[in-house]
């Protein structure tokens, strides 16, 4: 079983899917898709794991929250 990583998904103004994993600074791929885009950010993330040799992830995501101003 692999490690879990947590993802901030938005869309640009052109209509593009973008994925930033939390845990991995830096760590981050676009797609017009949302198959595409969690397949490009799997392949991210072996990237940056393979590139950057082993990780100690300390950081524990808490959680999104939308406030209304």
């Amino acid at each position: 079983m692999g490690s879990k990583f947590t993802l901030i998904i938005e869309r640009d103004e052109e209509g593009w899917l973008i994925s930033e994993v939390v845990e991995l600074p830096g760590c981050h791929t676009q797609a017009k898709s949302m198959d595409q885009l969690l397949e490009r950010t799997r392949e991210a993330i072996r990237s940056y794991l393979a590139s950057e040799g082993k990780h100690e992830i300390s950081e524990e995501f808490v959680g999104v929250q939308q406030l209304e101003v």
